[in-house]
């Protein structure tokens, strides 16, 4: 994904379950930790919008002051965790996770 859109910085399939599949992360990201704080963030997510009546989850987004974290679903065993720039342009962004987790579902499940 980083090598088509040059606002993301890295990115990691994970397990529903917390552990790592695949990363291309800095090497100072820990991706078991990645790992299992994408797994946690989607749990309580789905359990949120499900109790506040929001439909399915469709994906997460975490703003930090030096970038963004966007989580989703990827089928029903993962989720494509992305690390984007802060001044990202997120439809562009949101477009090419909505194509990669699409063709993760179609592997992983």
């Amino acid at each position: 994904m980083e090598a088509v859109n040059s606002d993301i910085q890295g990115s990691a399939i994970v397990s529903v379950q917390g552990l790592p599949i695949c990363s291309v992360l800095a090497r100072d990201v820990n991706d078991g930790i990645v790992s299992a704080m994408s797994a946690a963030i989607l749990s309580v997510s789905e359990r949120a919008v499900e109790e506040l009546a929001r439909g399915d989850l469709k994906r997460i987004l975490i703003e930090g002051v030096d970038g963004k974290i966007i989580l989703s679903k990827a089928g029903e065993n993962a989720i494509l965790c992305t690390l984007t720039k802060n001044d990202a342009s997120l439809g562009m962004v949101f477009l090419n996770i909505e194509n990669v987790s699409r063709k993760i579902a179609e592997l992983l499940d």
